[in-house]
């Protein structure tokens, strides 16, 4: 059985898309996943199973879509994925609260941050299906949009950590 990392879009951030980790994680069980895990009430979950990515995604996007009366966006990683978006962090030296990688289904286009707009200080940069973004001066009053990223949901790379972490345990 494979060791998967499922963040959920849009779910208790900002006040929309409530949703209980306990809930999270009877969804989980319910879909026959074993060792079900959540970190933090923003819809991170960690846990095995031995279905593929696609059918991992599609079993848990029904009974969200159905809890939440809207489709909620899944998207998963392995375990050693998850290490590897850590490992390819490329602003090592900013505090880890600073940088995001925004997940996404697929390899972003090579011109996605050419199309990114409101830019100050963040630098960014692309990873194998994330686009990472160190917010020098913090999120807060960022004005940064990247249209490549619109599906994606991003976690800042303490939490990426912690959930790479909790996968290899």
């Amino acid at each position: 059985m494979q060791t998967w990392i499922a963040l959920l879009r849009a779910v208790n951030v900002g006040g929309t898309g409530k949703l209980p980790m306990a809930e999270l994680r009877s969804m989980c069980e319910q879909a026959g996943f074993a060792d079900v895990r959540t970190y933090i009430a923003s819809g991170n979950v960690v846990f095995r199973s031995a279905l593929p990515e696609r059918e991992v995604v599609a079993a848990l996007e029904s009974p969200l879509a159905a809890y939440a009366g809207k489709p909620v966006g899944v998207l998963v990683r392995t375990a050693a994925e998850m290490a590897a978006v850590r490992a390819a962090n490329p602003f090592p030296d900013a505090p880890g609260n600073r940088v995001v990688a925004i997940f996404l289904d697929s390899p972003p286009p090579a011109d996605a941050l050419e199309h990114a707009s409101g830019r100050k200080h963040e630098a960014m940069a692309l990873g194998r299906r994330e686009i990472y973004v160190h917010y020098g001066d913090g999120m807060a009053d960022s004005r940064l949009r990247i249209p490549a990223a619109k599906a994606g949901t991003a976690r800042n790379i303490n939490t990426v950590a912690k959930l790479a972490a909790m996968a290899a345990a």
